[in-house]
């Protein structure tokens, strides 16, 4: 089978670069942010994909939202700065963005995996964007890749409210899952334990049927936010501090 690429060539990609607001000295490195892995197995185990664009643009994107992040919040700590980045570049982001530049259409597939809806997949499209961010990088530098960026994430780095969310866990899970559902957060106690006095609760934290987390503590109340900052350190990639659930 021969991979998928959209009609057009030059004129298709030409339209994106127009979307990007960025014209490529050599155009060969936007075809390659844009050539999905399974290119090679359907062609030649070398033929070229976009995986190591995209391990570049990944290091990139980080720095850039670290500094702006940096900046934006002079008295901000470690730990509020790194929940806010994560909450910026995680995946689903990622692939939100690439959905609105439109990615999805200009990507280099096979055939497989067009068939089975490669180009909506969050994975791909993700990849894709950090890809065209490396490709940037390569292209004209520093300072070009910082103002695609820039544009991409401008509103969400302007409505973004670093210390308000941060202590508050449930309405932090609650925000971030209704940038891609209307659906609310469910919480559900799971067990309760110990002697009167010293109670233990585990609660748990559902969206739309699925289990995000879960979490415990000394009151219901307690064990929900518990949960919240769980799901929450699935969701974004983020590595929880500590076990909630491990002391039930």
């Amino acid at each position: 089978m021969k991979p998928h690429f959209p009609e057009g060539g030059e004129d298709e990609l030409g339209r994106l670069e127009a979307i990007l607001d960025y014209e490529f000295r050599d155009r060969s490195l936007l075809r390659l942010a844009l050539t999905h892995p399974s290119i090679a197995q359907e062609e030649e185990a070398s033929a070229l994909h976009n995986q190591r664009l995209e391990f570049l643009g990944d290091a990139v994107l980080q720095l850039i939202v670290t500094h702006d992040l940096y900046d934006r919040f002079c008295d901000a700590e470690e730990g509020p700065l790194t929940k806010a980045r994560a909450r910026l570049v995680n995946r689903r982001r990622l692939a939100a963005h690439a959905r609105g530049l439109g990615l999805g259409e200009y990507l280099r597939i096979s055939r497989g995996e067009e068939l089975s809806g490669g180009r909506e997949r969050q994975s791909a499209l993700g990849d894709a964007f950090e890809a065209v961010i490396g490709a940037v990088y390569i292209d004209s530098g520093f300072e070009a890749v910082c103002g695609l960026v820039r544009r991409v994430f401008q509103q969400e780095l302007d409505e973004i409210e670093l210390l308000s969310n941060l202590e508050n866990p449930k309405g932090e899970l609650q925000e971030f899952l209704q940038a891609q559902s209307s659906s609310p957060p469910q919480y559900q106690l799971e067990a309760v334990s110990g002697p009167d006095h010293d109670r233990r609760f585990l609660c748990s934290v559902y969206h739309n049927g699925v289990e995000l987390g879960r979490g415990s503590g000394k009151s219901k109340k307690e064990a929900e936010g518990q949960a919240a900052l769980v799901a929450l350190n699935e969701l974004t990639g983020d590595q929880p501090s500590r076990s909630s659930s491990d002391d039930l």
